[in-house]
């Protein structure tokens, strides 16, 4: 039984709508590059590099590790090939279509011109949308402990380019910055037209109030993690009656955290909730979405149906056209009547 469920998820059609670019740079590709570009690998980076994948066991040796690794890439040609073996495993575990955050002020800050960073990633989407037919868009995300000025002058850097950053995010340590903090920009991105999310981590301080302020003050479209609404019913079905997605990561929720998430997860997903099943970092959480909906499988009393209609509002939630967006679903029901998972 437990075969036949996991053959089942694996041929099962799904959106991925909260896997960070830089989250999928792996050991063995930063040190690819790095020799690529003539840098050595920097050390934290080698410290934390195994065979699986990196180690750290926190948030704070997490970024230690991450945004170090991230000098590797310097050219188009690096930012095209991230896209790439990403897409491209996520296209081996069936997912028709991926909405992709990336970083530019982490980039931008160290020297490496935006268009660079937009163009490179553009073309590894490109690529993949040629050779292995698997759709992505772009989302831009502020770094929230940044300064507000930083962050509207790169929306002023995306406006060229909004044939492929579909909407724009906000990431990064939220510990003292409130997505209110950023409320000028996101109005403006809004004005621009840019569809728009934040990030509102699990069991971060002030989490519930940083959901209200992202729902009520910026109007969001989507929210990620997000699953501290629990905590709040009213403000549970506020997010329902406004079919609000959100984009949950059980993977990384156990490693920042002792618990996954699951039962909240699955809680939010039987009251009618849009949540979502997503990678986050993969290459640093070593979980791609399979494995998040394995996790999800194996340790909580989760149904097929419902396995479908994490799959089913993601695609809802998306930033598709209507129409691209009903064929996926129509795939999504095909597929669902085909194994009684209705």
């Amino acid at each position: 039984m437990a075969d036949d469920l996991e053959t089942f998820i694996k041929a099962l059609p799904k959106a991925e709508l909260h896997v960070h670019l830089e989250g999928c740079l792996t050991p063995q590709l930063a040190e690819t590059l790095a020799k690529r570009n003539g840098m050595p690998l920097p050390d934290s980076v080698k410290k934390a590099s195994t065979a699986e994948g990196f180690a750290f066991h926190d948030l704070t040796s997490f970024l230690a590790v991450y945004y170090p690794a991230m000098e590797v890439l310097q050219t188009a040609e690096d930012f095209a090939d991230l896209a790439m073996d990403y897409l491209t495993k996520a296209h081996e575990q069936n997912v028709r279509y991926v909405e992709l955050f990336f970083d530019p002020q982490a980039h931008t800050s160290r020297g490496v011109p935006f268009p660079t960073v937009v163009n490179g990633y553009r073309n590894g989407l490109l690529q993949a949308q040629r050779e292995l037919g698997i759709s992505a868009g772009l989302i831009m995300c502020f770094l929230r402990d940044m300064s507000v000025e930083f962050a509207m002058a790169t929306l002023m850097d995306a406006l060229p380019y909004k044939d492929v950053i579909i909407g724009v995010g906000l990431d990064s340590d939220e510990r003292g910055n409130p997505p209110r903090k950023f409320a000028k920009v996101f109005g403006r991105a809004r004005q621009e037209g840019f569809l728009l999310t934040m990030h509102c981590d699990i069991d971060q301080q002030d989490s519930v109030k940083h959901i209200r302020q992202a729902v009520h003050d910026i109007g969001v479209d989507r929210i990620d993690h997000g699953t501290n609404i629990v905590e709040d019913a009213e403000l549970v079905e506020l997010v329902r009656q406004k079919a609000i997605g959100l984009t949950c990561c059980p993977v990384s929720n156990s490693v920042v955290t002792s618990d996954f998430k699951g039962k909240e997860i699955l809680q939010l997903l039987r009251q009618g909730v849009r949540v979502t099943l997503n990678s986050d970092d993969p290459a640093y959480f070593r979980g791609y979405v399979n494995e998040n909906i394995f996790k999800v499988a194996w340790e909580t009393d989760v149904t097929r149906k419902e396995l479908v209609q994490f799959q089913r509002n993601a695609f809802a939630v998306s930033w598709l056209s209507s129409w691209r967006r009903d064929r996926y679903l129509e795939e999504l029901d095909v597929y669902a009547k085909e194994k009684g998972a209705c």
